[in-house]
């Protein structure tokens, strides 16, 4: 059974009220700008699924004490059959440090592309797997879908302009933007107005 993540953008006013009166709002359903399964995000971000790999920025914290009336609503009905609930600020997000390393090597082989600059960029976690099998040699699924634990950290196979590799993530590839910007791209908007701490993003999963 697989592990699904449920939650809202929440975003609070903070001009004109006292403390007491800046209550948080929910702006957003998550599942608007995100359906996928990305069990090593779950982990770095929120310590679910994958906890070896990085320490989780926002480790189940539960949920916050002021939160929407939209997500206690949400949330209450099946609180018994969830779990990991946890929060966290556009303001952590920002001062996160994107460039961390694992603390262990991927299981997932690593394709990396050429930049116009001559650098190698970051492309995909087993992606392009039949041109890999076809420069590994792996035939086994169960290993090739798992070359971190066949072959040693930093083995290489180049292939023209691209590269595969066996390494360790940086936690920006554990949480791709090209899975995640949607959700970025709303909170960074909403702290324009609201600033770093009036946005956060409420979160719970199941399974």
């Amino acid at each position: 059974m697989g592990t699904d993540i449920h939650g809202f953008i929440e975003c609070r006013w903070d001009y004109w009220l006292d403390e007491d009166d800046r209550a948080w709002s929910q702006v957003i359903d998550l599942s608007h700008l995100y359906n996928g399964r990305d069990y090593g995000a779950f982990g770095a971000l929120f310590g679910v699924r994958d906890t070896a790999s990085f320490r989780a920025l926002a480790d189940h914290r539960g949920l916050p004490h002021d939160a929407s009336r939209e997500v206690l609503a949400c949330f209450g009905p099946w609180s018994d059959e969830l779990h990991g609930e946890s929060w966290i600020s556009w303001g952590e997000l920002t001062a996160a440090d994107w460039g961390e390393v694992a603390n262990e090597v991927d299981d997932c082989v690593h394709e990396y592309r050429l930049s116009p600059d001559g650098s190698w960029k970051m492309h995909g976690r087993n992606s392009s797997l039949t041109r890999f099998a076809e420069l590994s040699g792996l035939t086994d699924a169960r290993h090739l879908y798992r070359a971190g634990r066949v072959y040693p950290e930093n083995t290489e196979w180049p292939d023209g302009d691209r590269l595969f590799r066996i390494g360790r993530l940086q936690r920006k590839h554990a949480v791709p933007d090209s899975e995640w910007d949607p959700i970025w791209s709303v909170m960074r908007t909403l702290a324009t107005l609201h600033g770093d701490e009036g946005v956060r993003l409420v979160v719970w999963f199941d399974g």
